[in-house]
């Protein structure tokens, strides 16, 4: 009985071993995507692909790319690739291609796009691989939010938000000089008077010596 009841467990663990490695392994072979500055509205970005060459018959010989929606084809250029391998503008993307590779061999290239959209969350590049043999693998159904991954998902690049607007220091002048300052200035003190001193002293000593004029007159009237 006891025999019994190891035998099982060791079934059942087996069974379950089974089921959590077949949950811990990779996906299906696809296109993995990244960007040394993944922010909407970022310039200047270069973003790296890696393709898995699938085919057990031949390498891959090209790659087929749509841009996503706020990316045009004249604002990527190449960076670098397979050995030989060149790039292709097409009306909704483009193509990098040349002499198919080893099977199995993974294509890896780079791009450079000129800025990313700014108010984008994502930016999902659909890409079909195409092998010497001219079989093709068809990486263009976008994941959604909430949902398994797709059979053939599409490589998505993550974005984070753009940056805020800094004002720039012409705005700032500019503000400064539209709202003048309502603080009152110091009619006395120093570096605050709207008078110098001295021009109030002059009036104290020309009404006084018009005082002194005034009585010497009267005095004058009355004695004659």
């Amino acid at each position: 009985m006891t025999l019994k009841l190891i035998g099982r467990a060791g079934v059942v663990a087996g069974a379950a071993m089974a089921v959590v490695l077949t949950l811990a392994a990779p996906a299906l072979a696809h296109v993995e995507v990244s960007a040394d500055k993944p922010q909407a509205g970022a310039t200047e970005v270069t973003v790296r692909f890696t393709a898995e060459a699938e085919s057990d018959a031949a390498g891959a010989k090209q790659l087929e790319v749509q841009l996503p929606a706020g990316v045009a084809p004249a604002d990527v250029s190449y960076v670098s690739g397979p050995a030989g391998w060149t790039f292709t503008a097409t009306a909704g993307g483009y193509t990098v291609g040349g002499a198919a590779l080893k099977v199995h061999e993974d294509v890896a290239y780079s791009i450079k796009i000129a800025k990313l959209p700014t108010d984008a969350t994502s930016l999902a590049f659909k890409t079909i691989v195409t092998y010497g043999n001219n079989d093709a693998d068809r990486w263009i159904e976008i994941p959604q939010p909430g949902q398994s991954e797709p059979p053939n998902p599409a490589p998505v690049l993550q974005l984070r938000a753009a940056a805020s607007a800094v004002a720039s220091p012409s705005a700032i002048a500019l503000s400064a000089v539209a709202t003048p300052s309502t603080t009152p200035v110091a009619a006395t003190g120093k570096g605050g008077s709207s008078a110098p001193w001295w021009i109030a002293g002059i009036v104290i000593v020309v009404l006084a010596a018009g005082g002194t004029a005034l009585a010497l007159r009267r005095r004058r009237t009355a004695a004659a």
